[in-house]
């Protein structure tokens, strides 16, 4: 195992043996951060090293992962990782802000934020032998484990709830997954893998419950140190990330990856890290602002499904990503995520709900005056719009059909006030 210590439990301190394979702590039930040898890592390899490798995937980070690529360059998994940043004039301009990034995770192998952790979680299944890897999920963490797991011949079961929308269903079909759709909630879909992993002895990959996730998902910190911070002073200034949040464990890896780095003295500050909830599912928010790391379930019913969770099953460590960061929690509507999805695709970027809130929760922090213009920010979008046709069809209106006839396509863009 590369560089990895064993565990220790992010809310009683309980350290645990990297030997055992666990999901939370056996002592309180809390989550569990995997512990990196961060002496050795420091005697072996200095920011460069990092910087100079030509691989173009999360495993340009592999000194600083608790397991080892298991597939090769010949497999998907090397196309996990190392998405784009863009700076977009046009939503620079609307925004109003002197620095900006958006980071585009729709650009994964199956689109979404979720292959981070997927192909970790497949990598450390290989390391221990196991079987079959089971996960819940709206779709995308189920898709990213469909598509790893099959890059690398690992059988994957996935337990979805019905209402997820059929692209992503279809994703985890074509991948071929066992898929079952249970006649429920996200969180009942949750709770039965849980028991299903026990029961057969299945490796469970569930967000926020296996400690791995989070170590696929600090590696879009890596990036963000690499690709942004490393090129830029912003004197008084620290970087802004702003992030969708629903289970809770995106948001609790970015802080874990900036973590990593402070404790190898390779990042000088820590960025601050804002979580954007949907009103109608914002049981971490709600937390946050009652000041309290104790998570009250909700009854999610925001239309943006990949942060519909009624029970956030990593809901402290995600307050605690804000608090410790002087970040904070933003709660928009979905009409607000609605009117987002329109304004990253007039950049030129397609997001699915998820996605798009975290700009919203950008756009309602700056109208707030909660940031000014000389405050540098990154916004990541978590995932494709693809993902979600139903939700980017309700961003704009029906395309209009006219006669295949020059005469009908000038009286129509008469209408519309494209001819003069």
């Amino acid at each position: 195992m590369n560089h990895y210590l064993g565990y220790r439990c992010t809310f009683c301190d309980t350290e645990i043996s990297p030997t055992e394979i666990l999901y939370t702590c056996p002592a309180c039930g809390g989550n569990l951060d995997v512990v990196l040898d961060y002496r050795r890592i420091q005697q072996k390899y200095r920011p460069e090293d990092i910087f100079s490798r030509a691989e173009g995937s999360l495993w340009r980070y592999e000194p600083l992962l608790p397991v080892t690529d298991p597939g090769g360059l010949a497999t998907p998994l090397h196309a996990a990782g190392w998405t784009p940043v863009y700076q977009p004039e046009r939503l620079i301009r609307s925004l109003g802000l002197r620095k900006f990034w958006l980071k585009d995770e729709g650009k994964n192998p199956t689109a979404s934020f979720k292959d981070r952790a997927s192909a970790i979680v497949v990598a450390r299944s290989r390391e221990i032998g196991a079987d079959v890897v089971v996960t819940a999920s709206t779709g995308n963490a189920g898709a990213a484990l469909a598509g790893m797991a099959a890059a690398i011949e690992q059988n994957a079961v996935i337990l979805a709830p019905k209402t997820a929308p059929a692209a992503k269903i279809a994703q985890l079909l074509i991948y071929g997954a066992q898929v079952v759709l249970v006649d429920g909630s996200y969180d009942d879909a949750f709770d039965l893998t849980i028991q299903a992993s026990r029961e057969f002895g299945w490796y469970c990959r569930n967000t926020g419950y296996n400690p791995f996730t989070a170590e696929g998902k600090k590696t879009a910190a890596f990036e963000i140190w690499e690709q942004v911070l490393r090129h830029f002073r912003a004197g008084n200034k620290p970087l802004c990330v702003f992030v969708s949040v629903g289970d809770g464990n995106i948001i609790s890896g970015l802080h874990k990856g900036f973590k990593d780095l402070m404790a190898l003295g390779w990042l000088e500050r820590m960025p601050r890290l804002f979580g954007v909830q949907s009103e109608l599912s914002s049981a971490v928010a709600d937390a946050y602002l009652a000041g309290t790391e104790v998570i009250t379930p909700v009854k999610a019913t925001t239309l943006a499904d990949s942060i519909s969770v009624n029970l956030p099953r990593d809901g402290g460590r995600a307050v605690r990503a804000a608090v410790e960061t002087e970040g904070a929690y933003i709660k928009v509507a979905d009409a607000d995520i609605i009117r987002a999805i329109i304004d990253l695709g007039a950049a030129g970027i397609f997001a699915e709900p998820a996605g798009a809130a975290a700009l919203a929760g950008l756009q309602k922090a700056l109208t707030e005056g909660d940031l000014l213009e000389d405050d540098p920010v990154l916004v990541i979008n978590s995932g494709n719009g693809l993902k979600d046709i139903r939700a980017a069809m309700m961003a704009i209106p029906n395309p209009a059909i006219i006669e295949p006839t020059m005469s009908a396509l000038k009286l129509h863009l008469e209408k519309k006030g494209r001819i003069e």
